[in-house]
């Protein structure tokens, strides 16, 4: 049989070819035992192939599976492990431009390969679940002969490069930010500054301040067009900033320039990466992101460093070359654009209209964006569509940040047409960017981080909520809600107006799946301000939680006021009370429901923890104990609220060690009320013996405590008072966590 290598040769661009075939090699070694398991782990995760969860129960019919787990990226146990169980394909797709032949391709590999189902991330990739790594180099090739890579899809390296996905048909944009991030992304592929990183590196443009396509403000490179008038002429550039990002403390990016010129912008890019691989963590993971050392600096040091660096950045004629090509990169619609005529409209197109359908600057055409629950859509809807976009919109296809599709230059009379066909594939759900269109992470399904189904708390919450759709107010159907299954924000939920991460709790000697309700959160003005975590409930309140928000919030605004405002001056105190009758714990015997999450029957666990002694009198002193670490950070809360980032910074600290020591007084009830002896009775009975570690942090939100407890903060300020808040919430958490795993919880 002839191998898809020969089917394709003359296709597959010679350098693609060649990085798939060393990593069709080093496969082969590593089958051999030749090859180091770090080496290969690194290697395959370079190439986008990631292991996946496999305990949580759900399987894709006809799919092949085997029992084992495909291996972590640091940890594979023999030669033959990486083969026993497929895992997680991901496929770059710069700024989410695809044709209609890639997304065929893309249909095809699904269908071949993955069990008939395709994922769009929050990044604008693509993601196929049940990928056997036997499968991965004709996979890579097969994409590589229609100009896709899945080259630095994960690893520490530049990860999928973002943008608006109205960029060059926005009413509001500057200009066009899609060739920019095309030129980018060339660029920085396979570039030797960028294979040196601690971790990964995440860019993203967008083409105006006011709207959240680009979302460019939690990136660590965050590019956001201007234009300036410059001896007579209008230069485009861009405003440049870094540092951001959203994980488990999520950090806002600073301004590093007002304003580069597009022949400036990529050395100044080679330059921010040169200092980040040369200064930033390489033994700490978990601070070895590019916001950890812009904090550590500060953004003035950090800029000196970078202007620094651009002195001496090699000079390489494709740093200006790119914008040779800018008047090239032009959009070819399908069809010419003409107005919607007066013919019949089909039922439901109303409404489909008002919220999928967004007129372009360019008259006669519009985009209209499929709204895809989960982000999930077949293979036979890839065909289907792949066909519907060569009849109206040619290759104008693009996947938005919020895991939908998005069709461009449809002439305004295909309307209905174009709605008819996308109605027969089952695309054509109206609510895009609105309350039902629900951004998720994986959560439980098949990421091994998660803690609670965050997938099926999102179609629980969007099934209640598309069957009172007609009965909800505008201002409850333009919100925001964002989940993730657990606190690394992989759903965005920090800046949604309502968002929810996955957390667990336990009542009696039973664990039981929460989720941690964050308020605040602005997605508008590239993602402008971070919500904060206001409480725990049990995972199956929380569509009760929703309701109960919204209603007051409907009640009880004043006239045009957003969700944020509302609940900046409702106040935490009374959202805490709002929420306290959703927080209690019943025991198993009164309701078992509430130990199973959504979409599971079983009863809720964690495969990590352990059987251990039940220690009923000691959980009970824990329980008190833990509360006034929790009640602790509320107050810290209310101190950030009031803008006394001292006495924010005090309680979040005080709460840390109330916290430690509530988790020492379950093994030692003589430690008192000495800081310094707290921290080190935590330090000597949990941190260094590793009873605090778990498969989630490893250590790391300890280390947060020691951080503050061995230094008091330089500046303190609103961004400083926001970080420790959130390090306090997940040194709880953790604490939490590490308690049930210790004393006794009965794991089913």
């Amino acid at each position: 049989m002839t191998s898809w290598k020969e089917v394709l040769r003359d296709e597959i661009p010679a350098e693609m070819g060649n990085l798939i075939d060393i990593y069709e090699a080093q496969m082969e070694l590593r089958k051999q035992g030749k090859l180091d398991d770090k080496v290969f782990a690194e290697s395959r995760l370079r190439k986008g192939v990631y292991g996946q969860r496999y305990d949580n129960g759900q399987r894709h019919d006809g799919v092949r599976t085997r029992e084992l787990t495909f291996p972590s990226a640091d940890i594979v146990k023999g030669p033959d492990t990486l083969w026993d169980a497929p895992g997680m394909q991901r496929i770059k797709i710069p700024y989410g431009g695809l044709t209609a032949r890639q997304l065929e391709v893309l249909s095809e590999l699904a269908d071949e390969y993955s069990g008939g189902i395709l994922h769009i991330t929050t990044r604008q990739d693509i993601q196929l679940h049940y990928v056997h790594i036997d499968d991965t180099p004709d996979l890579m090739r097969r994409l590589a002969a229609v100009g896709i890579t899945t080259q630095e899809a994960c690893g520490n390296s530049v990860r999928n490069i973002t943008a608006c996905s109205l960029a060059g048909v926005c009413h509001d944009e500057v200009f066009d930010v899609s060739p920019y991030a095309d030129a980018m992304t060339q660029f920085l592929l396979g570039h030797d500054d960028v294979q040196d990183f601690g971790r990964k590196f995440k860019v993203a443009f967008s083409g105006c301040a006011g709207h959240a396509c680009g979302l460019m403000k939690m990136h660590d490179l965050g590019l956001l067009a201007q234009t300036r008038e410059i001896d007579g002429e209008t230069v485009r550039g861009f405003t440049v900033f870094v540092g951001g990002g959203l994980g488990t403390v999520p950090h806002q990016a600073k301004v590093l320039a007002d304003f580069v010129t597009e022949a400036q912008l990529l050395p100044l890019t080679q330059a921010v990466a040169r200092v980040f691989a040369r200064l930033g963590e390489k033994k700490n993971r978990n601070r070895a992101r590019l916001k950890f050392l812009v904090a550590k600096l500060g953004i003035e040091e950090f800029r000196e460093l970078v202007q620094e660096e651009l002195k001496i950045v090699p000079p390489d004629e494709r740093h200006t070359d790119y914008m040779e090509g800018l008047d090239d990169f032009v959009y070819r619609p399908a069809k010419a654009g003409m107005a919607l005529n007066g013919a019949a409209l089909p039922d439901g197109f109303g409404e489909w209209y008002r919220t999928n359908v967004y007129r372009q600057v360019q008259p006669g055409y519009s985009t209209i964006t499929l709204h895809t629950p989960l982000g999930d859509f077949t293979a036979e809807q890839g065909f289907q569509l792949a066909d519907i976009a060569r009849r109206y919109v040619g290759d104008n296809i693009r996947l938005s940040v919020e895991q939908n599709f998005v069709l461009r230059w449809v002439a305004d009379a295909d309307l209905p047409a174009i709605y008819r066909d996308l109605q027969a594939i089952g695309l054509a759900d109206a609510g895009a960017g609105a309350i039902v269109d629900i951004t998720s992470c994986p959560g439980t399904d098949t990421c091994k981080l998660g803690i609670a189904s965050s997938r099926g708390l999102t179609a629980e919450l969007r099934t209640r909520l598309i069957e009172k759709i007609n009965l909800l107010p505008d201002a409850v159907r333009d919100l925001k809600i964002k989940v993730s299954g657990c606190f690394n924000s992989c759903g965005q939920h920090h800046v949604a107006d309502i968002g929810f991460f996955g957390n667990s709790r336990r009542s009696g000697n039973h664990k039981m799946p929460h989720f941690q309700v964050v308020l605040g959160g602005q997605w508008r003005q590239n993602a402008g301000s971070y919500g904060l975590a206001v409480g725990a409930v049990p995972a199956k309140c929380v569509p009760d939680v929703l309701e109960a928000l919204t209603e007051r919030y409907v009640a009880e605004r004043a006239a045009d006021e957003t969700f944020q405002t509302w609940v900046k001056e409702l106040g935490r105190k009374e959202i805490k009370a709002m929420l306290q009758p959703f927080t209690k714990l019943p025991s198993f015997e009164e309701n078992p429901s509430y130990f199973s999450d959504w979409g599971d029957s079983r009863v809720y666990t964690i495969d990590d923890i352990g059987v251990g002694e039940c220690a009923g009198e000691v959980v009970s002193l824990f329980s008190m104990e833990i509360s006034r670490a929790e009640s602790t950070h509320f107050e810290a809360l209310l101190a950030l609220d009031d803008g006394d980032y001292t006495t924010a910074d005090h309680n979040a600290y005080k709460a840390m060690v109330l916290a430690a020591r509530a988790l020492v007084r379950t093994k030692f009830l003589d430690v008192g009320d000495d800081y310094n002896d707290i921290v080190h009775e935590f330090r000597s009975r949990f941190y260094d013996t590793e009873l605090i570690y778990d498969r989630f942090a490893k250590g790391k939100f300890a280390r947060y405590l020691f951080k503050r407890h061995d230094a008091a903060p330089a500046r303190i300020n609103e961004d400083y008072a926001h970080q420790i808040i959130d390090e306090t919430q997940l040194f709880i958490e953790n604490v939490h966590s590490a308690e049930q795993r210790i004393n006794g919880v009965i794991v089913n």
